[in-house]
Parts: C-alpha cells; sequence; structure tokens
C-alpha cells in the first residue's frame, strides 16, 4: 500500500514511527515539569493526565518503561477520540501520524475546533498541512519570534516542531 493512499480515518492508528517521532519530540522527564511558560505539568514522554484521567502533578514520578506505556495508552485513547472528530474523512497513515503528533501537544480541543479538520473534512489536504503553521504560540508568545536574529530561548522548540510537522505533512500529499 502507498503512505499516500487515503482510507478511513476510523481504520488508522498512530504508526510505530510516528510513536516514535512523537517519544523523540517529547523527551524524557523522570519527574514533571512544566515545558514551558504557561503549559501544564508533563512527566514521562509529555503526558500531561494518567489514563484514568487525573492530571500529572508536579512532584509526580516516572520511569522510562512506564512512561512509554502511558504516552502509548494516552495516544491510543485520543486517536479513538480524533476519529469520531473525522467523519467520513480519509487520511494516509503519515498524515494521520502528524495530525495524531499536534493534537497530543495541542489537546483534542484545538483539534476539533482548528482549521485543519476543516480543510480536511472539505478535502482540501495540501491547505491542511499549511494550517499546521499557524499553531506557533505558547501562552500567547510567537514562538517563531527571533531575539537579535537567533531563535528565542522561550519556545523556538513548539515553532520548529511545527515545521517539522509541515514538511511531513506536505511530502504526504
Amino acid at each position: 500500500m502507498s503512505i499516500k493512499k487515503r482510507i478511513a480515518v476510523a481504520l488508522l492508528s498512530v504508526s510505530a514511527a510516528g510513536f516514535a517521532t512523537w517519544q523523540v519530540s517529547e523527551g524524557y522527564t523522570a519527574e514533571a515539569v512544566i515545558p514551558t511558560k504557561g503549559d501544564v505539568p508533563t512527566i514521562g514522554h509529555g503526558s500531561t493526565r494518567y489514563e484514568n484521567g487525573s492530571k500529572v502533578k508536579l512532584g509526580d514520578k516516572i520511569d522510562r518503561p512506564r512512561a512509554a506505556v502511558l504516552a502509548r495508552n494516552l495516544m491510543d485513547q485520543d486517536a479513538a477520540k480524533f476519529a469520531a472528530s473525522m467523519p467520513g474523512a480519509r487520511l494516509n497513515q503519515a498524515e494521520f501520524d502528524v495530525y495524531m503528533d499536534f493534537t497530543g501537544q495541542y489537546g483534542l480541543g484545538n483539534w476539533r475546533a482548528s482549521s485543519m479538520r476543516r480543510e480536511i473534512l472539505a478535502g482540501n489536504y495540501a491547505k491542511a498541512c499549511g494550517n499546521l503553521l499557524k499553531y506557533r504560540f505558547a501562552a500567547g508568545y510567537d514562538c517563531s519570534t527571533l531575539v537579535n536574529g537567533k531563535p528565542n530561548k522561550r519556545c523556538y522548540g513548539v515553532w520548529t516542531r511545527q515545521l517539522e510537522r509541515h514538511t511531513a505533512c506536505m511530502a504526504a500529499q
């Protein structure tokens, strides 16, 4: 099957490569941290909650094996909710992985309200990819901002991650 062949979203799940990309992008923390100003506590590979829905709190601790299990379980839960938000939509595996990575970082609420979702439902796949670049803010700060010609130290990684998602999404067209 071509990676560009689109199938019903309900039939897709996050690929091993997509999950590995998530883990690398998020990194690993053994103790809960607030990754960027204005964010909520995260632990392991960017998890903000546990499988039962309880929120991660500062002071919580986790080891690597449990962090991987938690991240995968949450991603699987989110994939089902993501699919439910996309009735009748079709994506290829690479697109699905990109948008699940986005959803993991920005949340399902932002996904449901996003112009990306609207464009996919309308069949405008390249335009949906382009709309990834709208998400460059953290706590109201534009993370694409350069300071004295250099990447800002506050949240430039948020912006570079969006650029990576956009590149991967466009390659899947």
